[in-house]
């Protein structure tokens, strides 16, 4: 599994969201500025978000976006679902051999517990400081 630009992004403006709830509108320009992204192609990620109720917009000198929903209530699984797809490691599991799907659906299994589990205020309340068991995941 591989998680592309538009997740990563996506993840990115909704972490940005999330260290703004409850403070009114953010632009997108100002996100992209923050972190050093195309404002471009988040206005692409948004339509997405929004239709699927986690965002908002709010028109005007003061407009922008803002989280639906509060940033606890939002997990990473829900944003790189939307913005990815289906959590799929393997295509055509059925055509491995037993012992090998059975791998697969262990290793899926524990993505999406992870992606699941991590909330959007995980997510923004993290230290750079924090180690993970010394391990770089990759996923």
């Amino acid at each position: 599994m591989k998680i592309s630009t538009k997740g990563r992004y996506g993840l990115t403006l909704m972490i940005s969201l999330a260290k703004r709830y409850g403070e009114g509108a953010v632009s997108l320009k100002t996100i992209a500025e923050e972190n050093d992204l195309s404002d471009l192609y988040l206005e692409q990620l948004v339509g997405p978000l929004r239709n699927a109720g986690l965002i908002r917009s709010i028109r005007g000198a003061k407009g922008g976006y803002q989280l639906m929903k509060a940033p606890s209530d939002i997990t990473a699984g829900d944003v790189i679902r939307l913005l990815e797809g289906p959590i799929t490691l393997v295509e055509a599991l059925e055509d491995e051999p037993p012992a090998q799907q059975q791998l697969w659906i262990k290793i899926r299994d524990a993505v999406k517990d992870v992606l699941d589990r991590t909330t959007l205020e995980d997510l923004m309340n993290h230290r750079a400081d924090e180690v993970i068991d010394g391990y770089m995941y990759y996923i």
